[in-house]
């Protein structure tokens, strides 16, 4: 696999030098979601922006093909192209103030997952929030380590799965998880902007 996609390494790997760790966010009014399903070889991506009270300001959905398989590590090759496309169909292309997505950031073995590339990509403040662990130990505090250095962090809700969040672009970790403590709803496990997009891609693809 490192072979056939090497191309794809090198690129996560320039990437991640180009990443910005600390904060550019100077306001926080809008925050888009974004999300993937997928069918046969179909990705269904759906994009929801909402301001702080989580009021829809606007959505969009994409069905487009699938271009390469789900390879661990590589997750942006699947990914990245659905997402971007779909950014594309929002009022302006960017009225959104920060970007969350359903992957990682920084918290990767090469420190540049899906969030990362889409948020350099995009040039955006990016935050990745994962459902599952790609590498890293979760210590006591929560905080995520890996190759001994702080990359993410562990949000768990009683009841809940945890999520884990890392620097996608543009922001610092500790930006990162303010912002996504403060949009989870008490009974919910995803930030609000992100489960929405997460429902409507279902959705979306169960009703197309």
């Amino acid at each position: 696999m490192e072979k056939a996609y090497s191309w794809a390494i090198n690129l996560q790997e320039k990437v991640s030098s180009e990443i910005i760790t600390y904060d550019t966010l100077r306001i926080m009014e809008n925050i888009c979601g974004i999300d993937v399903s997928y069918k046969n070889d179909e990705a269904y991506c759906s994009a929801v922006i909402t301001n702080t009270s989580f009021d829809v300001k606007d959505s969009v959905n994409l069905k487009c093909p699938v271009k390469y398989p789900y390879i661990q590590g590589l997750l942006f090759l699947r990914e990245s192209g659905p997402l971007l496309s779909t950014l594309k169909l929002l009022n302006n292309g960017s009225n959104f103030d920060v970007l969350l997505i359903d992957g990682h950031g920084i918290l990767h073995p090469r420190k540049c997952g899906l969030a990362s590339y889409v948020g350099y990509m995009i040039n955006k403040p990016t935050i990745g929030v994962a459902k599952s662990l790609l590498c890293g130990s979760v210590r006591q505090d929560h905080f995520i380590e890996y190759d001994k250095i702080i990359l993410g962090y562990e949000i768990k809700k009683e009841g809940k799965k945890p999520v884990y969040v890392s620097v996608g672009h543009k922001i610092s970790l500790k930006k990162a998880i303010q912002i996504v403590q403060k949009i989870i709803k008490e009974k919910e496990r995803l930030p609000e902007p992100l489960r929405i997009a997460d429902i409507n891609s279902k959705n979306y693809l169960n009703f197309t």
